[in-house]
């Protein structure tokens, strides 16, 4: 594989004299990682040595080593598998139990491989990606192991009932590989098989059949995407009575072309418009809708929900049945099939609902899930669909921890696991608001604050939001946030920005591309209004974002500085002349626009922050973190954006975890390291 470090993340298109900080995109060239050790010395100088940092590192690893926490799984044939971390196993134990004893206080598990153990045997800092399993019989798996956290894996034959890896078997060097087994002797597979097999974007555009005993370069192809498209896979549906087997091409991230393939090599494309999601489940279809679609005399909205049988609309029938059917306030948050019925989750001005939908001759019946509350953030999905109708139902909420709940279609579910409390949320409480954008659309953010909350501007704040690729905020309970935030007397709030999924395909499609900055209107509106209301003031409110969250606060750092007192800037995009050339950016086009075309760069530099840094103007103080190891938003956006503000004399502190990719840590201890040093940073500027 060409690696997706260094050079190979990046293809330059400017000069060092257009771009004089471009050597730190050379991830891992020594000049550029000896700039980074000098950035968190400097940081670890200046917040690790306080006694706030040291009980905010121990509080939080805490949490994240908690024993009591819910050990949650997934069932696959006659297990339930879990994925578990703790003080003890920091690179994790891969386990499982069955589903009678995972109902029990304390399920007797079933250790399958001990990645700490492998680890040490092997050298190398193993970062557990899941496993792909050869149903029915269940008994190999294709393990995802990826070096050091980044999105590329490993890919090998695992024997379940040996555990060991199969002497000979299956096994792929780290790529972003997309594997599917079809049978026990052969694999869909699309990987770097070489130069041009991989998109534009680093993800796999060739699909093929490798069969066992055979070289890869053997394999045969059944589908090629372009270059410039995103991705394409295949894969197998197994379930009994309706094994089919399926090729996706994305071309770009809002689009898709689902093909069933045929056992003569054939490809029969589904007829649904290209920015429609679908998913096959026995013998539906499934549409979900981005843009209107007309059919017939009939026109369905952007954000429905449409079934099909499948066999008949392969052959040309266009019956539709409308699942759901958006309005002002709702949206469909997302769906998950049991064996015999369907779960719907729909979003209502962000607060969840969920219905059971069973489909029946010439109709699908209706009815209210059972057992659901009226408050909180409520997911339901199938136990196993293949096999029955039983589901879990997760329920949490900013200050409520997750309660897990088992059962079966149309009946009320049982608890089944409770997570601890992790912080005292006595005496806190949960409100959600509405404030006017700069353009009038109604924009809702949720608050967590103290009862009785004293309305003088004078309380710590962290504000939070996304606003990117149709993602929903939903309240959520963190133990990290509240330990280290809420009960230190912080105000925490999230702000439900377009951009997001909240309101469906249409909140998403108002800040596309050029219209990008109505999601940074959004925030904006909602830090004024914290400030109107007396919550805070700017002095006291922090803004926090990450990946496309990082480039919203970015955004408000550059934009809206006076608006803000502190701002922490995680694994941000930030040079957006930049991105696109930079590891998977290119596959963001859809959502940005691209910058080699002059009337998409014509507005895309006003929301480049790397690029509207100025002298002499005052910006709050500023964390910026990121991980080396990120190969999905190149480290060089963070590493640029601090040498920049530096060089202009601006207060600015970095940090570059060397392991973890995308998120916070490849284990548990640089995970507490951290979100300490985040709220380190705050808490020293907001009081």
């Amino acid at each position: 594989m060409s690696s997706p470090q260094g050079a190979a993340g990046a293809r330059p298109s400017e000069t060092a004299a257009e771009d004089p900080y471009l050597w730190l995109e050379e991830v891992d060239g020594a000049a550029a990682m000896d700039w980074v050790r000098r950035r968190n010395a400097e940081t670890a100088a200046e917040l690790e040595g306080s006694a706030l940092y040291q009980d905010l590192e121990r509080g939080i690893l805490g949490v994240l080593d908690s024993e009591a926490r819910i050990p949650y799984v997934s069932k696959v044939g006659a297990f339930c598998y879990n994925f578990w971390r703790d003080a003890r196993h920091p690179r994790g134990l891969w386990r499982r139990t069955t589903l009678e004893q995972y109902r029990s206080a304390e399920p007797a598990w079933d250790v399958i491989l001990d990645l700490d153990a492998l680890a040490a045997a092997e050298g190398s800092s193993w970062v557990f990606h899941g496993a792909q399993f050869l149903r029915p019989q269940c008994e190999r798996c294709l393990l995802l192991l990826s070096p050091g956290g980044s999105d590329a894996h490993e890919v090998r034959e695992f024997d379940l009932g040996t555990r060991a890896f199969v002497p000979g078997g299956f096994a792929l060097p780290a790529a972003k590989s997309a594997v599917s087994w079809i049978d026990r002797d052969s694999l869909f597979v699309g990987t770097d098989f070489g130069p041009g097999s991989m998109t534009a974007s680093g993800y796999p555009r060739l699909v093929k059949v490798w069969r066992r005993g055979t070289a890869l370069d053997q394999a045969r192809t059944v589908f090629e995407a372009r270059p410039e498209d995103l991705e394409v896979e295949g894969f197998h549906d197994s379930t009994p009575g309706f094994e089919r087997d399926f090729v996706l091409k994305r071309p770009s991230f809002f689009t898709q072309e689902r093909y069933l393939l045929g056992g003569d090599g054939t490809l029969e494309r589904v007829a649904v418009p290209g920015d429609a999601d679908t998913e096959v489940h026995r013998q539906w279809l499934l549409i979900r809708l981005r843009s209107p679609w007309t059919v017939g005399a009939r026109r369905y909205p952007a954000g429905s929900l449409l079934a099909a049988d499948f066999a008949a609309f392969m052959a040309g029938g266009r019956q539709l049945t409308v699942l759901f059917r958006p309005s002002a306030t709702r949206s469909l948050e997302g769906w998950s099939w049991t064996l015999h019925h369907l779960i719907l989750n729909v979003l209502d001005d962000v607060k969840n609902r969920l219905h059971l939908l069973t489909p029946g001759p010439g109709r699908w019946a209706r009815r209210p899930f059972p057992g659901a509350p009226d408050l909180g953030t409520v997911a339901a999905h199938g136990v196993d669909p293949r096999e029955s109708d039983d589901y879990f139902m997760e329920v949490t909420s900013y200050l409520t921890p997750e309660s897990l709940y088992l059962g079966r279609a149309g009946q009320a579910p049982e608890l089944i696991k409770a997570a601890p409390a992790h912080f005292d949320a006595g005496g806190l409480e949960i409100s959600q608001h509405f404030t006017a954008s700069a353009d009038g659309t109604r924009i809702p953010y949720f608050q967590v604050s103290r009862k009785g909350l004293a309305l003088d501007g004078s309380h710590p704040t962290l504000l939070t939001g996304y606003g990117g690729f149709e993602v929903s905020l939903l309240p959520y309970y963190s133990g990290t946030l509240g330990l280290a935030w809420l009960a230190r007397g912080g105000v925490y709030a999230v702000a439900n920005i377009r951009g997001g999924g909240e309101y469906g395909p249409r909140w998403h499609q108002a800040a596309l591309k050029r219209n990008r900055p109505r999601a940074y209107e959004d925030f904006a509106a909602v830090a004024r209004d914290l400030a109107a209301r007396g919550v805070t003031s700017a002095r006291h409110l922090g803004i926090q974002g990450g990946s496309n969250g990082g480039l919203l606060v970015g955004n408000m750092l550059t934009r809206y500085p006076e608006l803000v007192g502190a701002v922490v800037c995680q694994v941000p995009l930030l040079d957006m002349r930049r991105y696109s050339k930079l590891l998977a950016g290119a596959s963001w086009m859809e959502e940005y626009g691209d910058p080699d075309r002059p009337e998409d760069w014509a507005y895309l530099r006003d929301i480049s922050p790397y690029r509207n840094l100025e002298p002499g103007r005052a910006y709050p103080p500023v964390l910026l973190m990121t991980t080396t190891r990120d190969d999905r938003v190149h480290p060089g956006h963070a590493r640029k954006m601090m040498a920049k503000m530096l060089g202009l004399g601006h207060e600015a502190l970095y940090f570059e975890n060397i392991e973890g990719g995308h998120g916070a840590g490849a284990d548990n201890r640089q995970t507490a390291h951290y979100w300490a040093l985040e709220y380190a940073f705050l808490l020293a500027r907001l009081r």
